[in-house]
């Protein structure tokens, strides 16, 4: 995260950041995610959070609606950082394409 606050700062970029953790998710803001991007796409799976998760726990994910559901229960378990801006959605730490979306 800090890298992208970084690139943001660094060229004037006006944003709001939403702390998921500590500020909570709701499904709506999930589901509209979820029309621009595949549900997959929104799941670290290589992060401490999935990782502490329980066999069974792993196994419930198996489509958006278990999706919406893990994400809730555990937002740590989100790929940071979520862009969005407009229609533009981009989701993971994507120099080239938060770059791109600086200089439109």
């Amino acid at each position: 995260m800090q890298k992208t606050t970084d690139m943001l700062d660094s060229k004037g970029v006006d944003y709001t950041f939403h702390n998921y953790k500590n500020q909570g998710i709701t499904e709506n803001i999930i589901r509209n995610w979820f029309k621009k991007e595949s549900w997959e796409k929104f799941i670290n799976k290589q992060g401490l959070t999935w990782k502490k998760l329980t066999h069974d726990k792993q196994a419930t994910l198996k489509d958006e609606n278990s999706a919406i559901k893990l994400m809730i229960e555990n937002p740590s378990m989100i790929r940071r950082p979520i862009i969005e801006n407009g229609s533009q959605l981009i989701v993971g730490m994507d120099e080239e394409k938060i770059q791109e979306l600086i200089e439109a």
